[in-house]
């Protein structure tokens, strides 16, 4: 399919799907631009990274006749990532934003080199990228070099999920390495598509859980015979936060024809982690409502440096690579994550506390067995681990590159760590998951609503009642790949 000339989040999974090309538009505005960076380089002006040193030997006039050279060495020196391998789907992101960026023609990039990404894109041949080495000021350098390498026939990539020397890959696929052209190598490494490429990951997981965590706790709510009047229209008329609407719409619809609302409920109130769900979880809501529109903005950029204004007949360097932006957003998106995680497990706590007529535990023979006693320890352990995780990167700054690049926005730190607490949401959630339909079978032969009653019996194909103490890691395991489907589709 052809690549979109803006690209929205809810466009991305299709195109993840799809092999791209380029739109003659795009292939025009490419060409136009490196015509025009040709005509200037030959002109014999002096513009940074094009033919001078990079960072603090900006000063450093550099011969016509290295400037290739200059960017295949930038490449090289700047491949100083470290630490776990970026997972291949968010690599995939990568080159995707950063084919999109190029595209646009403001780089001074070669069409054989984009192109080049184009083909590593189709194919799945996904460059071996480490989290570590971004400061997220000069651009994403040292991960957005480890993607650049196998241009050169150099670096690793991951190919049928097994790493290969990229000379090999490219062997095996017919294609030569590319020697870049002058300023490609600054196109290729300035710019903010590992931080984005995290931030579109996160987005396209938190829809996702999102909507999960309200099924769940609709579902833990009726496990504990909790009370559907908090979730009543008027009480969040009266302070109409969009997320906050949402969320008691959705819960209100899943308890819709239940049968354990019909029940005398002897409680007054519930406590805070079922009575606020929709406050908790619809601010979370609206904090991605606000993120994606941010993220938008930014996989839709060009943020490397200097950038390349045929029109205007100039080249221009400037600072579109710093990632302030994003890092204070996905401090925040972490939080907001992780609030997800937090109220889910109070309500766990609570369906194993041994209340409302559920046995301690959830064990069916609670002492000789211990039921769910330490799955409740595991999501505390979690949501624990998120909370130091929730520390923002965006408040620190380390000063580089002997004083050039003295303020940088750690937003590479706040997009891997951002990664942690998604993953930890999820983990946390399957742990509620279990317990509740666990609790919700000793409500029997009292049934829940249909749209719950669909889940209950979708998820009881998955895991069965625990009538004696087993190894819960395995039922864990079991319901945390139970969330990776769409909870809609299930629901019907």
């Amino acid at each position: 399919m052809e690549l979109p000339a803006h690209l929205s989040i809810a466009q991305l999974t299709e195109l993840l799907n799809n092999k791209i090309t380029l739109s003659a538009t795009d292939l025009q505005k490419v060409n136009a631009n490196r015509d025009f960076l040709d005509r200037k380089i030959a002109g014999g002006d002096t513009y940074y990274g094009i033919n001078t040193g990079f960072g603090s030997l900006c000063d450093v006039r550099i011969s016509d006749d290295q400037l290739k050279e200059l960017q295949e060495n930038l490449v090289c020196s700047h491949a100083c990532g470290f630490g776990d391998e970026v997972p291949s789907g968010i690599v995939k992101l990568m080159l995707l934003l950063k084919i999109r960026g190029l595209a646009q023609g403001f780089s001074g990039i070669h069409e054989d080199t984009i192109q080049r990404l184009v083909a590593f894109y189709n194919e799945d041949l996904l460059p071996v990228v480490f989290e570590q080495g971004s400061l997220g000021a000069s651009g994403d350098l040292a991960p957005l070099a480890h993607l650049s390498l196998p241009l050169l026939g150099k670096g690793k990539v991951r190919y049928n999920n097994e790493v290969l020397a990229a000379a090999d890959a490219l062997q095996q696929k017919g294609m030569a390495p590319l020697p870049l052209h002058a300023k490609e190598g600054l196109a290729l490494l300035n710019g903010t598509q590992f931080m984005s490429s995290y931030a579109t990951w996160a987005l396209l997981q938190a829809q996702r859980l999102q909507r999960w965590a309200d099924v769940i706790a609709a579902l833990s709510l009726e496990a504990f015979d909790g009370k559907a009047e908090p979730f009543s229209h008027p009480i969040h008329r009266i302070r109409p936060h969009a997320g906050q609407i949402e969320t008691a719409e959705a819960v209100r619809s899943l308890l819709e024809g239940s049968e354990l609302q019909q029940g005398v409920k002897i409680q007054v109130q519930d406590p805070y982690s079922f009575r606020c769900v929709p406050q908790v979880h619809g601010a979370t809501k609206d904090v991605i409502r606000n993120i994606t529109a941010v993220v938008e903005i930014e996989i839709n950029s060009v943020t490397d440096n200097p950038i390349v204004f045929e029109e205007e007949d100039l080249i221009q360097s400037g600072g579109n690579f710093h990632g302030q932006p994003l890092a204070l957003n996905l401090d925040f998106f972490a939080i907001a994550m992780a609030e997800l995680a937090n109220i889910s497990e109070r309500r766990t706590y609570l369906l194993v506390s041994g209340q409302r007529g559920l046995p301690p535990f959830l064990a069916k023979n609670a002492g000789l067995h211990s039921g769910f006693m330490i799955a409740q320890y595991t999501a505390a352990s979690i949501v624990s681990q998120n909370k130091q995780y929730c520390t923002p990167a965006s408040v620190d700054s380390i000063v580089s590159s002997n004083g050039q690049e003295d303020h940088v926005s750690m937003g590479a730190n706040a997009a891997t760590k951002l990664k942690k607490v998604i993953d930890n949401v999820q983990r946390v959630l399957a742990i509620e998951l279990l317990c509740a339909a666990q609790a919700l079978d000793f409500r029997q032969p009292a049934k829940t609503s249909p749209k719950l009653q669909r889940l209950f019996e979708a998820f009881r194909k998955e895991v069965t009642f625990n009538d004696a103490d087993r190894i819960l890691h395995d039922d864990m395991a079991r319901a945390e790949r139970f969330l990776d489907q769409q909870a809609d589709a299930i629901l019907g």
